[in-house]
Parts: C-alpha cells; structure tokens; sequence
C-alpha cells in the first residue's frame, strides 16, 4: 500500500502499525469508523484487509486531502467527513469505531507546529468527550478499538466503566523488556459480557533493532510512504 503524507507535517508512525496489527486479531464487519485519520492510513489498512463500509473522519484540511489522495490512490472506498469529529452529526451508527487519537496530555513539551499540535495533543480531542460520542454512534454492541498513552491507563479504564463500555482485550507496547510500557492498545465493547483478555506485551527493540514481532507487523502492514509537498 502506498501512503503520501506531508513532507512537512504529521505523519503516522509505529503506533498506527502496532495498532493495526492489533484490530486483525478480531472480526471486523460493517459500517466502521476511523476518527482522526490523518492520512487515512489505518482506515484504509483495515478496508484493505476486511469487508468494510469505511468512513474516514478528519477535520485538518490539508490531512483530509491526504485520507481521499490515498484512497483513490489504493483503489478503496471511502466516505471522508471533514470537521470535528465532536461536531458532526452522523446518518448513521457504526458496528466498530477505530482511532490512534490525540493522547499527549497538556504538561507534555508541546509542539509549535499547529497540524502536529492537533494531531497529538488531547486538548483537541479530550478522551472524555471522545467517549461520549463514541457510545451516541456505536450500534448497541459495537466496539472500539484504540490506542493511548499508557501511563494513562487509570483515567482510561475508569472512563470506560463510566461511559457503559466493557474491556474485551488489550495489549502493552514496550520499547524495550527492560522499559515501562509506553503505549496501550485496547478493544472495548458495548453490552458485552467477556472476561477482559490481556495479549502478551509486543516489545519494539531487541539488542538494538526491531524485535521479530514488531518487523512482522511492519511487513503484514506492507506500506510504503512517500513525503510530498501539496
């Protein structure tokens, strides 16, 4: 798959992959939103691989013009809504949600960027209220799957339990076995009666490189990526 993205702004990286190889694990069908697409990199992945009905939600402009060049580009349907995702108002109900969303919170060194700056920081879109809508737009057993910062961990599954959604199955990402995981990836469903399962942690970096599962997934995912000035 080919991917443009902006030469001199956000562009996916790991996390994206860590998470896509997460959402194979399980049965994605039907209507199914990617929040937040950027470049509509997990989106399209997720198309790519399951029988979906994609719609990609994007409210920076110049992103949302990456999310439609690499649709077209990737031969793959999409229905593209550009806003904020908290303003629009959707014709319909989804069976999954998916998003690698803004997660970095405000007393982390921000960057002066403004694209970046959305594109990673909660402020733009606070959990809470991502949330919120998440379960207005889910069918009554729809999940979401995410990715999110995990020293947050706490405030994550306290919200979840808040907002009626049960956790199904989440996943540590360390960047070294010897370092705190920096990264959490998570299934969560509405009405669900599942024991939580927890996957064995994925650890980047071994002995200086990329670990075998991490380069596995960098393979399945198969994305070549093209910086370009528009």
């Amino acid at each position: 798959m080919i991917i443009y993205q902006p030469e001199d702004g956000y562009c996916y990286n790991s996390d994206t992959i860590f998470l896509y190889s997460f959402i194979k694990r399980f049965n994605i069908r039907g209507n199914v939103l990617d929040i937040g697409s950027g470049s509509g990199i997990l989106g399209l992945l997720v198309a790519k691989d399951f029988k979906i009905s994609l719609t990609s939600v994007e409210k920076q402009k110049r992103m949302a013009f990456f999310t439609k060049l690499n649709a077209k580009v990737n031969k793959i349907n999409i229905d593209l809504k550009i806003g904020d995702f908290l303003d629009i108002d959707f014709e319909k109900k989804f069976d999954f949600l998916i998003s690698n969303p803004p997660f970095y919170h405000e007393n982390v060194l921000k960057s002066s960027k403004k694209e970046i700056h959305i594109s990673r920081y909660s402020l733009h879109l606070p959990f809470e209220e991502l949330l919120k809508k998440a379960n207005t737009i889910l069918k009554p057993k729809g999940a979401f799957i995410f990715c999110y910062d995990a020293k947050q961990i706490q405030r994550v599954l306290s919200l979840l339990d808040r907002y009626k959604f049960i956790l199904e199955a989440m996943q540590f990402i360390h960047p070294k076995k010897d370092k705190e995981a920096s990264l959490v990836l998570i299934y969560t469903k509405k009405s669900s009666k599942s024991l939580c399962k927890i996957f064995a942690p994925l650890i980047v970096f071994e002995d200086g490189k990329y670990s075998k599962e991490a380069q596995k997934a960098f393979q399945i995912a198969g994305v070549h990526s093209i910086k370009c000035k528009i």
